[in-house]
């Protein structure tokens, strides 16, 4: 699979998205948004970093950037999407999933492992873990916390489209265990369809062992191999 990693202005997680997915076995490449998406891409990446400075909110001018249109319309064909951090953000402002990311309740950037739990595993994004697992993931933000209306919460949860909450080592979804205030716990969502993901913690942070202390992000870039 040819994976395509968009980088915008201010990305700077797309180098690291590379490598790990590299060390996969997933051919990927660094896209550069004005140049459009190649022909030949089978998956996405929208990496984290300060896209456009984070202006207006973090994500929104990326989202509105021509390339999102292609993205969109790849989306809807079944092409795998996976935005993380400010991927995350930047796919919530498009459209993709559900929700929107905003400044985290300490009002601080935050960055530090924390625990995530596996809610489903019949995803392309979970099909390496069993439900309920625990998995240690590193945060680096400032505007991770997931807000969603009360009735779309409600409706997030029928359909069954949390992948992962935080939780604290035991798996126990706690107010202590969620670092940013996020409605729920919620730290990953998907989209209208399986093959597309938003999750604020950086996999590929937690998949090269000889830089993390944690390979358990691994699994979630597994979709792509």
């Amino acid at each position: 699979m040819t994976v395509s990693v968009v980088q915008f202005g201010g990305s700077n997680c797309d180098r690291d998205a590379v490598r790990a997915l590299g060390h996969l076995g997933v051919d990927a490449e660094r896209v550069w948004h004005e140049d459009g998406l190649p022909d030949d891409t089978e998956g996405i990446v929208l990496p984290g970093g300060f896209s456009y400075g984070d202006y207006l909110r973090a994500g929104a001018m990326a989202a509105r950037a021509p390339i999102m249109e292609e993205v969109r319309d790849a989306a809807a064909d079944g092409v795998p999407v996976l935005g993380v951090c400010n991927g995350a953000q930047i796919g919530s402002e498009a459209g993709l999933t559900p929700g929107a990311f905003t400044t985290n309740a300490s009002a601080r950037f935050q960055c530090e492992p924390v625990h995530l739990r596996v809610e489903r595993t019949d995803t392309p994004w979970t099909a390496a873990y069993d439900e309920g697992d625990v998995i240690e993931v590193p945060i680096a933000h400032g505007e991770g916390r997931f807000e969603i209306g009360d009735d779309a919460y409600d409706d997030l949860v029928a359909d069954d489209r949390v992948l992962f909450r935080y939780c604290d080592a035991d798996g126990n979804v706690t107010d202590d265990a969620n670092p940013n205030g996020s409605t729920g716990n919620v730290a990953g969502v998907l989209g209208e369809r399986e093959t597309v993901a938003v999750l604020m913690p950086h996999p590929e942070r937690a998949t090269l062992p000889d830089v993390a202390t944690s390979t358990d992000g691994a699994g979630i870039l597994e979709a792509f191999a």
